[in-house]
């Protein structure tokens, strides 16, 4: 549309000048200071230029439109690979869990930054991104100026940026020395869009603009590259153009040769769009009776699995607003497509269900995130209070979504999921490496605790004296009677990178009653 103006534009000038002429006269001659005489009519063929480019602007829009092209519509996501949950999805790193989201790593970088007084009044925050960075998953906020004088007395750029840790609140580093000099809301050729434009771009398409850190720490400017494959429809990534946020130096990688750290070359809505398209159109246009449509839920999650960056969602047949068909998962580099066929709670009634459970608490869910329990889909969720700090984690079973477990820590929302799996007489199907492990000795310290729900224990074994094992009462009536220095034996399914392990059996070895 902006071409067709330009050249409607410059027809209707030339032809103006061409077949007429503009006068100057005085205000005593003519109600008006400036005029037009026309000295002859325009010819045909200026009205054929005039009105040509708006005749090919509305075949292009009729011509991309899904009424001819509704099988590359439906195609353009790729074949999904089909496969299983438990052998794909590995199984979940209670340490690497991603608690913080968007809104708490802005609030915490805004914290951060309060920290500064002399910052704090020349910068504002930018939008973060969550990406691994050197093995540690974590949100990067750049540093923008907060108007245009802030940026004529600094034009080196801003000082730096703030990191999020995604899995502790506690972990908040502002970086000095990566100065931010191109910034998406910057003036001038300062601005990325307007750097990458005149540095030989000018007719690329452009779309989702990223702040990411190489695994020195650099700051770039992530951008992706796109060409419609349908007249105007239908945009398919092509690559990414690397924009050093400090330098301006611009580099040019097609989507098969970009470097390792970055994450994403995909933008989000891409593949939204594709996904929907895909189950819109499984049986052509004219699929009146919605047969076997879905569409994506109402959200969607950037995760990692073994390295590498993932859009996942959920799937929901149209008509169904409760459960799910199934989840995918999408590359975010190669957009590779893995699909997961089962029937489950959709992201929503999962978040109603675990507020529900801490309803006189008042806390808001956030979007969950879904991982791998024993290899048992399990949506991981944060609860938050109405300032927006985390107060509890939740977890829900999605298969099952009354199945809730909660707590004020990852590894005690973990024991109540756990044991609500065992209220209901659900176990999970373990894997060779997630079988129940165990441990013999003797008691070193033994203390009991009312968690809410139920009470439980927490010992200490001499031969394990930097582990804390906690068994709930229900596991055995002999925790009671348990004393420092009885012979014991606690199974447990391993917990990596925690001091604390959840029981999943006890057994006090000093006695032997008869069943």
């Amino acid at each position: 549309m902006f071409y067709c103006a330009v050249v409607t534009i410059y027809v209707l000038v030339w032809a103006l000048l061409k077949f007429g002429t503009f006068t100057l006269q005085s205000p005593e001659n003519s109600g008006r200071a400036f005029n037009y005489v026309q000295e002859r009519h325009f010819p045909k063929w200026v009205k054929v230029l005039l009105a040509a480019p708006w005749v090919f602007f509305v075949a292009m829009l009729i011509g991309s439109s899904v009424l001819f092209h509704w099988t590359a519509f439906r195609d353009q996501l790729g074949q999904a690979q089909i496969t299983e949950f438990s052998s794909d999805v590995q199984p979940v790193d209670v340490s690497q869990l991603p608690i913080v989201d968007r809104k708490l790593a802005l609030k915490l970088a805004d914290k951060k930054l309060g920290e500064r007084q002399s910052l704090g009044s020349q910068v504002v925050l930018g939008e973060p991104t969550i990406q691994r960075v050197d093995g540690k998953l974590i949100w990067a906020v750049p540093l923008h100026h907060s108007g245009i004088f802030k940026w004529l007395t600094n034009l080196q750029g801003t000082p730096g940026y703030i990191v999020v840790s995604a899995t502790n609140v506690k972990d908040v580093e502002y970086v000095d020395g990566k100065y931010v000099k191109y910034q998406t809301d910057s003036y001038l050729l300062n601005d990325v869009k307007r750097k990458i434009r005149m540095s030989g771009y000018l007719f690329e398409g452009l779309a989702d603009y990223s702040f990411e850190l190489d695994d020195s720490g650099q700051p770039y400017w992530v951008v992706s590259t796109y060409r419609n494959q349908r007249g105007f429809s239908l945009p398919e990534a092509t690559g990414v153009i690397l924009l050093n946020a400090t330098t301006g130096e611009i580099s040019r990688y097609h989507i098969g040769n970009v470097p390792e750290w970055v994450d994403r070359v995909q933008p989000e809505d891409f593949i939204i769009n594709q996904i929907n398209n895909q189950g819109q159109y499984v049986h052509g246009i004219f699929n009146f009776s919605d047969k076997d449509k879905f569409r994506s839920s109402e959200g969607h999650m950037i995760v990692y699995n073994n390295d590498r960056c993932y859009l996942f969602t959920g799937l929901t047949s149209v008509g169904q607003d409760d459960s799910t068909i199934g989840y995918v998962m999408v590359d975010m580099v190669d957009k590779s497509v893995r699909r997961y066929v089962m029937n489950g709670a959709t992201e929503n009634a999962a978040m109603s269900s675990a507020q529900g459970k801490v309803q006189n608490l008042r806390y808001t869910a956030t979007f969950p995130l879904i991982i791998n329990v024993g290899s048992e889909p399990t949506y991981f969720m944060t609860l938050k209070d109405d300032e927006g700090l985390i107060k509890q984690y939740a977890m829900v079973s999605v298969t099952d979504y009354s199945i809730v477990g909660t707590g004020e820590t990852v590894p005690d929302a973990m024991r109540d999921y756990q044991q609500a799996m065992k209220n209901v007489g659900m176990r999970p199907n373990l894997s060779e490496t997630d079988q129940a492990l165990s441990i013999t000795g003797t008691v070193l310290r033994i203390a009991s605790e009312f968690n809410g729900t139920s009470t439980e224990y927490k010992l200490i074994l001499a031969e394990a004296k930097d582990m804390i094992y906690l068994v709930d009462t229900s596991l055995s009536d002999e925790l009671a009677l348990t004393q420092p220095g009885d012979r014991v034996k606690i199974e447990y399914y391993q917990n990596p990178g925690s001091s604390t392990q959840a029981a999943s059996g006890f057994d006090n070895l000093e006695f032997s009653q008869a069943a």
